[in-house]
Formats: C-alpha cells, structure tokens, sequence
C-alpha cells in the first residue's frame, strides 16, 4: 500500500469533546490534514516527547522505550493503517535482529512513541483518501491579509508545540502573549526566541 508521510502540525484542545485534545497531522507533500481525537493524557506524553522534557519518573510511552532498548528492539516508524466507523487504527513497526514485527497500537500511543525516537509517521493514502480533509496552508497565508493573519494567529495559539513556529511567528504569538498579560506564555515564547538567536 501508498503510505504518505506526515508532520505533526498542532495539538489543540477540542471544543466537541470535553477533556479530549485533537492532533493535527499534515501530508509533507500536499494541504491534506489527518485530525485526530486524542485523550489529555496522551496529548500530554505527546507534548513532552516533542519537547524532550524528562521527568522523574518514567511515563507509560517512556516505559515502552526503555523495555525496548533493553532487549534491543528498535522502533524502525509507525503507520495510521486503519480508519473504520469514525476510529484511527495504527501500528509500530520495530525490528529485533533480522527480523521486522508489527505492533498494533492507537494512533496516539504510536505517535507518542515515535516523536520520542524521531522515527517517521505515515498513514496508508487509503486512510488519507477516506478521513483526510484539505485545509488552508497556515503557513502560506499572506502578510498583508489581515483577517487571515488574525485567523492564522488564533490557531497558532492554539498549538502547544513553539519549535514548529518561525520566529515571525514566535514574535507575533509573543505579542499577543503581552497584549493578553499572559506572562507564563509569553515568557515561553520569548525563551523558544532567545535559544534560536544563540
């Protein structure tokens, strides 16, 4: 089957479903977005894992890793191979040795796990064809459009993950941050700028 490969391009929180986050993943080569509604808990793991932060003690997915490393198992991608009655289906293709094993797992676990070892995510183009919409390129929308730049930046706001953004964007997001007073974001922000400028 055609796989197509894909970026994670937001996680925001779902305004539909009470406690429930959706992941926004893009075709690298096309405007096609794969939405998917996630559970705080793994939209949290996914979160830190994109960040690198470490805690004290090991998460669920952080857990998975160790246990694989240990007994030499190397997470080779993951791929979204299913879609059915509104439900996201994935699996972790790992390789011991010689040999490749497949392992059935929710697309928000796979993902989790992959942004941990950096490996790559595709979905089947079956499931693209079938679940996959076509939105406006955020980042293709132009400076002199206002309404599209206010839109732009309400749903660049809404992603939880800075190191996507460029620094004209960083620095619009830090501004809104400062007219808002929302200082623990704007200080985040402003810690993502200076780090790049280094």
């Amino acid at each position: 089957m055609n796989k197509v490969s894909l970026d994670i391009i937001g996680l925001t929180y779902s305004e539909s479903s009470t406690g429930a986050y959706v992941l926004i993943l893009g075709d690298k080569h096309s405007r096609r977005r794969l939405p998917i509604v996630i559970g705080g808990a793994e939209a949290e793991s996914i979160s830190i894992g994109i960040e690198g932060t470490k805690g004290n003690r090991p998460l669920t997915h952080d857990l998975f890793l160790n246990f694989a490393n240990n007994f030499n198992v190397r997470i080779m991608e993951v791929v979204i191979n299913r879609f059915r009655d509104g439900v996201y289906y994935a699996m972790i293709i790992c390789q011991q040795g010689p040999d490749l094993v497949t392992i059935d797992a929710r697309p928000s676990d796979a993902i989790a796990i992959a942004v941990r070892v950096g490996c790559a995510i595709y979905a089947y183009e079956s499931v693209m064809e079938e679940a996959g919409i076509i939105m406006d390129d955020m980042d293709e929308t132009q400076p002199d459009d206002q309404d599209g730049e206010e839109e732009y930046i309400n749903k660049v706001q809404g992603r939880t993950d800075l190191s996507i953004l460029n620094l004209n964007e960083l620095e619009e997001l830090l501004q809104e941050a400062i007219d808002d007073e929302d200082y623990a974001k704007a200080a985040e922000i402003r810690d993502e700028i200076n780090g790049r400028k280094q």
